[in-house]
């Protein structure tokens, strides 16, 4: 199980190498992905919080990257953080994600991204819910849920 330290190590020492590697220019996302979807995945924009009924889902499943279908979360890990994003405590794999800081509001976030092709998903902070204490809150545009 990931914790916040391994977050902060993982920030500023670098990331564990992805299973496999998705690279496309932009203009290719751009073609393939629609734009709400690229604007978030590729541009790190965010989405309005409660504008997604994916919030309120919690039903079995995985949820995968909207851009390449890398498996990101298992349903069993979200929760309603009450956010207006959808929340989990931990990814699916422990290299599906990768961390960076994050300097672009007043304040110092840590961004999650697929770590496959490096689209952006949300932030990460330290005030889920125990064991982990994590919340991935991520921008449901920038996942496919899975049945």
């Amino acid at each position: 199980m990931l914790t916040w330290q391994d977050i902060e190590n993982r920030v500023l020492h670098g990331n564990p190498p992805a299973n496999q590697r998705v690279e496309k220019t932009d203009d290719q996302w751009r073609n393939i992905l629609p734009s709400d979807v690229h604007d978030v995945t590729r541009q790190a924009g965010t989405e309005r919080p409660f504008s997604s009924p994916m919030c309120a889902h919690f039903e079995p499943g995985f949820y995968a990257c909207a851009c390449c279908d890398t498996m990101l979360f298992d349903a069993t890990q979200k929760f309603d953080s009450g956010t207006g994003w959808p929340s989990f405590t931990q990814p699916l794999e422990p290299n599906a994600v990768a961390y960076f800081s994050d300097g672009s509001l007043s304040s110092v976030r840590v961004e999650i991204t697929c770590s496959t092709c490096d689209a952006h998903l949300g932030h990460i902070f330290p005030d889920g819910p125990a064991p982990s204490k994590l919340r991935y809150c991520v921008n449901a545009l920038s996942l496919k849920r899975i049945a």
